[in-house]
């Protein structure tokens, strides 16, 4: 498994940063300098606080850590057993988005030491949208800039969808899944310029992994 996992995986990394690609990471920067400066990060904070959103937060912050781990593992299994070369191949390549998309997004964090909204409260006086500990490892890598929950369960979509492109049912379920994870962790433990930034690279991995065949 390790050995089809491994397979081009360091050529794939860098193609996420080569090319055209890196504009899509400075579309994630300078999108969030926006949201952060014009103050939408801290207004869209203030009107999704409640607890009905407690159960979908809670949702993206256990099943975004767990399922984008759990189905290229289970494509490869499912796979192995009924000999399916393509499902194992897929398999992979969804896995190996996942990780590029985690790896990526956890450098960022580590620069950037972004400080998290405050989690499950319903309101806050101090807007702390705007406090970034920019260094290394300032703030650790599990929560701040940007969501890596976001961004793995984007990567994984991205990645069933170009691998299953002519499955509308495949598509449809990849894509209610990275949008659940999204909306959940921007109404909860993130902010949204996080999730959009998570999107964008997870989206980016996603596709130039699985478009890499």
């Amino acid at each position: 498994m390790f050995r089809i996992f491994a397979h081009r995986l360091p050529e794939r990394f860098l193609a996420v940063y080569r090319g055209n690609s890196i504009f899509y990471h400075i579309a994630a920067v300078v999108l969030t300098y926006v949201l952060v400066v014009s103050g939408f990060d801290w207004y869209f904070f203030e009107v999704t606080r409640s607890p009905y959103f407690y159960p979908l937060t809670m949702a993206a912050g256990i099943g975004g850590f767990f399922v984008p781990v759990l189905i290229p593992i289970g494509m490869y299994v499912v796979g192995e057993i009924r000999k399916n070369a393509a499902l194992i191949a897929h398999g992979a390549l969804c896995a190996q988005a996942v990780v590029i998309a985690w790896v990526v997004s956890s450098f960022y964090k580590a620069l950037t030491g972004r400080i998290e909204p405050e989690f499950l409260t319903q309101t806050s006086f101090v807007d702390g949208s705007r406090n970034f500990n920019f260094g290394i490892l300032e703030h650790g890598i599990f929560w701040g800039w940007p969501s890596s929950h976001a961004a793995t369960a984007c990567a994984l979509a991205a990645a069933l969808i170009v691998c299953y492109s002519s499955n509308n049912v495949v598509k449809a379920l990849a894509f209610l899944l990275a949008a659940s994870v999204a909306v959940g962790a921007a109404v909860g433990f993130h902010w949204f310029s996080d999730v959009l930034a998570g999107i964008i690279i997870g989206t980016l991995a996603g596709v130039v992994v699985a478009r890499a065949k």
